[in-house]
This record gives C-alpha cells, structure tokens and sequence, in this order.
C-alpha cells in the first residue's frame, strides 16, 4: 500500500491544474473538485486502516534514498488527520458550491476558488505526511498561498485589510520557520526527521532547547496560541462562510499537529513541558474570555477556536500517553466541530441577513432545521455528556490527574472554567439569535423569488437590486454538508472507544519512535 502515500497530495495538485483549465466551465469544475476530494477521502481510509496492521508507510519521493531525498510517512497520526481533514474538506467543497449556485456566478469567482482550494488540501495533506522539516515548510507555504487567495476573495475592503495582516503574521511564522530549519541544518547536517532523532539527541541541551524554541515559536503562531493569535479574529470572519470554516477547522491544526510531531519525535523529555502547560492555560482563558465579550457570531467563534488549542497544549504538555491521545482524539472532535459551527453561522448569516447577535432573534421559530444544526455542536464544543467534546476533556482531565503536579492541577481547574465560559456563551447566541423574539429589521422568509436559469440549473435571481442573503431560503446544497458534518460530530461519540483506542495507539507509537524510525530506515540511522 505504500504506492498510495503520495495520492493525497498528487490528486489535488492534478485537480487544481485540471480545473484551471477548465476555468471557463464552472459545471466540469465542481464535478472535478468533488471527485478528486472524494477519492482523497478513501485512499486516506485505506491509509489509516493499513497504518494501523502493518505500520508506518513510507515512500521516498523520486525514488532517491533517504536522506538524500524527501520522504512521505503515513503514520497512525498523520493517516488520521488525513482522513478528519479530507471529510472536512469535501463537506466544506460542497456547501461553498450550493452557496455559490445560490448567490449566482457573477458574485463567486469559481473560475479561481477550485484551483485555489484544491492546492489547499495539497499543502495540508503535505503537511501531514511530511518526514522532513523543509518538506513540511513547504507544506505550509503551499497551503498560506491559496489561504491569501482565499481570504480575500471578492477583493472587498474588509478582506484585504484582513488579508494584509493575515499575510503579514504568516510570512512571519514563515521566517522565523525556516531559520529554525538552517539552524536545524546547520547543527545536525539533515533535516530528516527519522535521523534527526539521533543527532539532535546528541547536541548540547542548551543547543537543543534553543532549535525547540524556534520551532516551537514559528508553530506557535500557525496555531494561534496566545500570545501569538491576535491576527486570527480579525482575519478569520471577514472571508466567505466556506473558506473561513476550513480554515477554522484545518489551518490552526497543523501547526498543532507540527507542534505535537516535534515534540514527541525530535525532542522528548519535557523540557519545555512546563512551558506548554502555562501557555496553554493563558490560551484557554484568555480565548474564552474574548468569545464571551463578543457580540458577533464569528467572532466568538474564532475566539473559542483559539481557547480551544489550549485544550490540545494541555495534553502535549503533560508527556504521557495518555495526554497525548486525549489531545489526538481533541484535535479530530474539534476539526469536526469548528468547521460545523462555522458553516452554521453561514446559514445565520444568509438566513437573518447579519451574524450580529443585536440584529438577530426568532430563528429558532424561523428555521427549526438552522437550530438544530447550530444547537448539537455547540453543545458539544462547550463538552455537555455524552458527546464526543466532552469524552476528550474528560480524558484530558483524567491525564492531569494522573500526572499530579501543580500546573497540570491549575490545567484541569482552568479546562473546566473553560468548558463552562464556552457553555455561557454558546447559551448567550442561542438566547439572542435564537430563542428571543426576531429582531425588527429581520428579512421576512423570501418562499418565492424571480429565478433565472444558468447552467440549466433554476436559482434565485441575484441581480445588482437584490441582496444575496437577507431572508432568502437555505439552500439544499448548503444544508446536506452541515448536515453531514453534525452526523460525523455525533458519529465520534458513537465510535469514541475505538477511536480512543486509535489515538491511544498513535500516542504510543509517537513517544515510542522507534515505529517511525524504524520505518524510515529499516536498517537503522545512517
């Protein structure tokens, strides 16, 4: 099976070349997009499965041996976190293409937005089966560069004043990224991660402590840690519903995911343990803190996103196997969740006409099918029994517990201060946006509306005299995926056991190494 590592990144760099092609076929596009993302999502499974039989699968890219040569590795880890982020992924492709038949092609620039996303999905999935630091910077570069597109897309005001510090913050973490790697080069002579086990274990501590900062400086930003996630709630809510949903769900967890890779693989011990517990106390709080003063939709949710990766530091700080697999097992519930909440919000948006809770009300009686959909994840972000949120903390807790010591104590009393911060402000835009009475300047349902045919496909006129949004009917095509993504939310619960044991078995290996080692060089480190 090792000859399918490469897919997840070669099928969407071909379907972003193929689409591009096809620029001035919106229809082939779609059918394109959905298709290669569809069988990223199978061969991602088949990963997982087989990783988990017969262990890591490795691939030398060009067929040049390692070191010489880059190297794809589909650990349990980074099969997992294929498959989460390709699911996501498709569920996101689908409801940004039922909104943009809604909307009318004049107003989504399709011709731009398929490539863009597709090459997306090449840098995260890059990321993840990366087994080499300048590989996985490249997975990052190639994943920033359709963000900054993305992000910006409809070229209004408000998004390229966002896009700007977005690019700024990034192209920064970039920086500060690749010193990181010639230092790293410089000290040990390789960038291999599998050989760089041995030699940066034999480097001076107070060398090693100083390549960890680095690293854990540029990934600390990708992942919006505080004090380095400021940029994110003024960059995040401007882009369209879609594009900020994948980019809550998956952008912040690769850095998480780098960070939990390094950690484990490239510098054990916990040096920096007690480190990653502080900040991820001040990124539980300080997050939850700024979601709960807010007054617009998206951006309390950005900020429980960003409270929310305190939760997965919690458990990489702590070192143990437990920990580690209560943080795995967190980070795939919250890809689900957030990326759900947020496409949710879009519905708001579209449904009430705005995602400020002061302009909202009566949506609950307006579109029961809206409340629903927003109601079942928000539960479980905030970690009410027995969803999948709450299974995570409780094994994050269970793992403080265990470890005994003062900071991992404050972590257990913070994460649950966090949880209940999260539950009040969930219950606040359920109240105002949802239970109170609606608002006096809410639309009015739009039941029937002039159409016109494009693509031989009816949708609702959007002309320069009609608003898109305000009072206009959810359409199927944006309902099905949120749908989707709240039935997999609900299907973590249903599978939390075997999925812990999963992580569990992913965080053994991971502290273990030599299963990572040992699959890169069979016959031991050159």
């Amino acid at each position: 099976m090792n000859h399918l590592v490469p897919l997840p990144v070669v099928m969407p760099l071909l379907g972003a070349a193929l689409t591009l092609l096809l620029a001035s076929r919106p229809r082939a596009q779609r059918w394109v997009s959905l298709t290669v993302l569809t069988a990223t999502v199978a061969v991602a499974a088949t990963l997982l499965v087989r990783s988990s039989i017969d262990g890591p699968l490795v691939v030398e890219v060009g067929g040049w041996v390692a070191p010489l040569g880059i190297v794809l590795v589909a650990d349990q880890l980074a099969a997992l976190m294929l498959v989460v982020s390709a699911s996501v992924t498709l569920c996101v492709l689908v409801y940004s293409i039922g909104q943009g038949m809604a909307d009318g092609h004049e107003e989504t620039p399709l011709s731009v937005y398929h490539p863009t996303y597709l090459v997306l999905t090449a840098g995260v999935c890059n990321a993840f089966l990366s087994g080499d630091l300048f590989n996985l910077y490249v997975g990052f570069e190639i994943l920033l560069v359709a963000s900054y597109v993305l992000l910006t897309l409809g070229s209004t005001e408000t998004r390229i004043r966002a896009g700007t510090t977005y690019v700024v913050v990034s192209l920064l973490s970039s920086l500060i990224f690749l010193v990181a790697i010639g230092l790293v080069y410089s000290a040990t002579g390789t960038l291999n991660l599998a050989q760089l086990v041995d030699r940066l274990d034999a480097l001076p501590d107070d060398l090693r402590l100083v390549l960890q900062g680095m690293l854990l400086l540029a990934f600390g930003i990708k992942a919006a840690v505080f004090p380095l996630s400021a940029w994110l709630p003024d960059s995040y809510p401007t882009a369209p519903a879609p594009v900020t949903a994948v980019f809550a769900g998956l952008l912040t967890k690769v850095g998480v995911y780098a960070i939990i890779r390094t950690e484990t693989l490239l510098f054990p011990g916990g040096r920096t343990a007690d480190l990653l517990l502080v900040v991820a106390a001040l990124t539980m709080l300080v997050g939850i803190l700024g979601a709960v003063a807010q007054s617009d939709i998206k951006r309390l949710l950005s900020f429980t996103l960003i409270s929310h990766i305190g939760y997965m530091l919690f458990g990489v700080g702590l070192s143990s196997s437990l920990g580690l697999a209560a943080a795995i097992f967190y980070v795939v519930h919250h890809i689900t969740i957030q990326t759900t909440l947020f496409l949710a919000a879009g519905l708001v948006e579209r449904r009430g006409g705005s995602t400020a809770l002061d302009r909202l009300g009566g949506l609950a009686r307006l579109s029961p099918l809206l409340a629903v959909l927003f109601f079942v994840p928000a539960l479980n972000l905030a970690g009410i029994p027995p969803f999948s949120g709450f299974l995570g903390k409780l094994g994050l807790v269970q793992a403080g517990v265990d470890d005994g010591g003062v900071l991992a104590w404050v972590l257990v009393a913070g994460g649950l201060l966090t949880s209940l911060l999260t539950l009040y402000a969930i219950a606040r835009v359920w109240n105002l946006a949802f239970w109170r009475r609606p608002h006096p300047e809410m639309p009015e349902p739009q039941d029937s509306v002039h159409t016109v045919r494009t693509d031989g496909v009816e949708q609702p006129y959007q002309g320069p005299d009609r608003d898109a949004h305000p009072g206009a009917m959810l359409p199927r095509l944006m309902i099905a995926p949120t749908v989707a993504l709240v039935v997999l939310g609900l299907g973590l619960t249903v599978v939390a056991g075997p999925l812990f044991d999963l992580s569990s078995d992913a965080a053994d290996d991971l502290l273990r190494r030599t299963p990572y080692v040992e699959a890169v060089y069979p016959g031991g480190t050159p």
